[in-house]
């Protein structure tokens, strides 16, 4: 504990450039009195509205409240939904100075609807397209510009655009090149472009999906997937040992839900973390804890084992909250407690 402390008290002295799909998160606040006479569904009498950063937006919203520098790149529309995310961004000292505005896309707005503690549906407004050549370009230029500034670099792929096999390749190129660490957030189907990155943290359903994918075997060929199921633990730790081989990573840190969470480096044994959550409310945004704080701490100087031990207890902070919610520095400080 005395070792994760230090490290906590390294967090306000980094800076972290964080890459990826801005989303505004939209909360619908109310209770539920009857059902509707139009048709069998709830009617919920709103009383609150409030927005929170969302996708690589909360990882920034994370770091921030780590105490730590965070600034993101990404891109929005040219709407009003862009001038609330920047809003909040700003509110919470984050640096939007690589947010890049394109008129004829959506900016990403995922609305939910609580009635009392229970969500009743959530509404998307999205583009998942590519990104125009152009601006690819002005996201890896300012990447080129300004890597020297920053401590480590989170990409956080949540699949609509912004991380692409283009940027993904000059962003590991320029942070090897420049000694910087470099970890990810995935999404199964660009598992390949992650070649060379420090880490990357797939939840459970990711690593499956990934594996499938690129249809992994082990020199047996005894490892073998099946469509029809999950994975074992067994299959988890061949799976991730895969992985860390086939992609060059230095380590891979999976998130295992209420199982807590593995941690996967070369020529070491895996080590299985149970999870320190009390209470589970709300699982929505633990991943984005996870890499943040996983991050920080990596670039403190932290092994990877404390770096994730860390990690594992900002998660169980986070869990414990209603909607898209950030663990503090303070707060983890207490915890460890």
């Amino acid at each position: 504990m005395l070792k994760l402390k230090s490290i906590l008290q390294k967090f306000s002295k980094k800076r972290v450039l964080i890459i990826g799909d801005l989303i505004l998160d939209e909360y619908i606040w109310g209770d539920v009195g009857r059902i509707s006479p139009e048709a069998p569904v709830p009617v919920v009498w709103a009383n609150k509205r409030s927005f929170v950063p969302g996708g690589a937006a909360n990882v920034a919203n994370n770091i921030s409240a780590f105490d730590a520098k965070a600034t993101i790149i990404g891109v929005v529309g040219a709407d009003k939904n862009a001038d609330t995310l920047l809003s909040e961004l700003e509110k919470r000292n984050i640096s939007t100075q690589g947010i890049f505005s394109q008129e004829k896309r959506h900016t990403t707005v995922k609305t939910r609807i609580i009635a009392g503690h229970q969500q009743v549906v959530r509404v998307d407004w999205e583009h998942t397209d590519a990104l125009p050549k152009a601006l690819n370009e002005k996201i890896c230029r300012y990447i080129g510009d300004n890597i020297n500034k920053f401590d480590a670099v989170i990409i956080e792929d949540y699949g609509k655009g912004v991380i692409n096999p283009h940027v993904l390749e000059e962003v590991i190129y320029l942070a090897k090149k420049y000694n910087k660490i470099v970890t990810v957030d995935p999404k199964e189907e660009n598992f390949l472009y992650y070649r060379g990155a420090t880490s990357i943290t797939p939840n459970r359903k990711e690593l499956e999906n990934a594996v499938r994918n690129l249809k992994i075997k082990d020199t047996t060929n005894k490892f073998v997937m099946h469509n029809d199921r999950l994975l074992t633990a067994k299959d988890i730790d061949e799976a991730a040992s895969q992985v860390l081989k086939y992609l060059d990573l230095e380590s891979i840190l999976v998130t295992l839900g209420e199982n807590g969470m593995s941690l996967f480096q070369k020529e070491a044994q895996p080590v299985h973390i149970p999870t320190v959550a009390q209470e589970v409310f709300d699982v929505s945004g633990a991943g984005d804890t996870v890499i943040a704080c996983f991050t920080l701490a990596l670039a403190c100087g932290a092994t990877k084992t404390d770096a994730a031990r860390l990690a594992n207890y900002a998660a169980g902070i986070v869990v414990s909250k209603i909607g898209t919610a950030v663990s503090s520095r303070k707060e983890l400080a207490q915890r460890l407690e």
